[in-house]
């Protein structure tokens, strides 16, 4: 009882959620603990062959536009054995779904009509999203790649998100006809249709952390972004504040990142007199007098180096909540919410293309084709990022480089663009 006790305040005094089964006798905090610490001294240390494997995963006929895991981010490490599942849409119209450690195709939906450009995954109810270039939104199961579900919005600029309320997910769907579309999972049936600025397009960023907010971003310059508040649009019956004022930023906002620390605070990208800003705002929803205000106030703001140049890759993430990570071609820079530079890192020969931060470890990849590895350090209630090690992704004679990566607690997978059109996975599993 006593070894009990002290493993488990280990493990919570060294993570903020341990996933511990609850059936007797299955796992116990000691295996959970030894397992997990010996997993992230591998992903610190990295070296090849002692410390992870690695795969090249084929299978589809052309790029792969987006990936994401299926598997949840946190193991059962106790169990002495993990499976990551990432799944991944591709330019060929087929969404498929792999088993990282093995290397191997778990199943494949049926060739779509049209090319496949994004996919999302809802991993604690084993769903996957896709959306195709013609507006086609439909819903998979997650362990046979059987269809669910479709929506049509006949739109070709569609980017959809993701979020759950009271364990019940739900889509929020924007077009380029101006209506921002919610739809009930699994069956994608329309719950509300809602028009946030007429005659303009919009995008939309992911949902905020405590899932109550999503910042609606005007594709017309003369626009500025507003709240949309998601229990109006999942609840349109409810005579509720559907958005909020526009938000008090020049126009031209085109990128967001929350910081996952907070419910809901974002980082907001924006232009003014050709010069790149970012702007923080806290977010929230009061009640007042029976009526619900959804309510911004400014944390920081800065402007970025004239150098920093906006490119199709995503190049900003947010870390707890004080810390910004943003890459300017090669370099990575890490930044505080009023603009201070906390540390540069020149680790790459090519332009950084996507940012993977978590926890315990940030991962970019790269057109020199690489991903490179830092972990953070907290000393004191500070964090510190360490640059660790690359993992390398073959040869550029087949290859354009990485162009995403994406992690979870026992590895990292990045897509490598091929020479032909024609990409695959490297997986970096790191053995226990």
């Amino acid at each position: 009882a006593v070894t009990v006790f002290i493993y488990r305040n280990m493990c919570l005094n060294q993570w903020a959620f341990c996933n511990i089964s609850v059936t007797p006798g299955m796992q116990t905090w000691k295996k959970y603990y030894l397992h997990r610490s010996n997993i992230e001294h591998k992903m610190i240390s990295g070296q090849p062959s002692v410390d992870y494997t690695c795969k090249a995963i084929r299978g589809h006929q052309g790029e792969i536009q987006d990936m994401a895991y299926l598997s949840p981010n946190e193991h059962t490490f106790a169990m002495g054995k993990v499976k990551s599942i990432v799944c991944t849409a591709s330019g060929d119209g087929t969404v498929k779904a792999w088993d990282v450690q093995e290397g191997t195709q778990i199943w494949s939906s049926p060739k779509q009509e049209m090319k496949l450009v994004q996919v999302i995954t809802i991993p604690q109810h084993n769903l996957v999203v896709t959306r195709d270039l013609h507006g086609t939104i439909k819903l998979w199961h997650g362990d046979t790649g059987k269809e669910l579900g479709a929506f049509s919005t006949e739109s070709t600029f569609c980017p959809t998100v993701a979020y759950t309320i009271n364990n019940k997910p739900f889509l929020s769907v924007a077009t380029s006809s101006e209506k921002i579309y919610t739809l009930a999972v699994p069956d994608l049936s329309q719950i509300s249709c809602i028009n946030p600025f007429p005659n303009c397009s919009v995008d939309l960023s992911p949902c905020s952390p405590d899932g109550q907010s999503i910042v609606v971003l005007p594709l017309d310059s003369n626009e500025a972004p507003k709240v949309l508040y998601t229990h109006y649009a999942t609840n349109p019956e409810d005579d509720q504040l559907m958005f909020s004022s526009p938000l008090p930023v020049n126009k031209c906002a085109f990128v967001t990142c929350w910081l996952p620390a907070e419910p809901a605070r974002i980082a907001l990208m924006h232009r003014i007199d050709q010069c790149d800003n970012i702007t923080t705002f806290d977010i929230t929803i009061q009640k007042s007098k029976n009526k619900m205000n959804i309510m911004v106030q400014q944390v920081g703001i800065f402007r970025l180096p004239k150098k920093h140049i906006f490119t199709e890759y995503r190049t900003i993430a947010g870390f707890g909540k004080q810390m910004l990570l943003i890459a300017f071609d090669r370099e990575l820079k890490l930044y505080s919410l009023n603009g201070t530079e906390l540390n540069t890192f020149q680790d790459h020969m090519k332009m950084i293309t996507s940012i993977w931060v978590d926890p315990f470890r940030v991962v970019t990849s790269s057109l020199d084709l690489s991903l490179r590895v830092y972990t953070w350090k907290n000393d004191n209630k500070t964090s510190s990022l360490i640059s660790r090690y690359h993992l390398v992704g073959g040869s550029h004679r087949w290859s354009r480089g990485f162009t995403n990566v994406a992690c979870d607690d026992a590895s990292i997978v990045g897509v490598v663009a091929g020479m032909d059109q024609i990409d695959i996975l490297r997986a970096y599993s790191f053995d226990l």
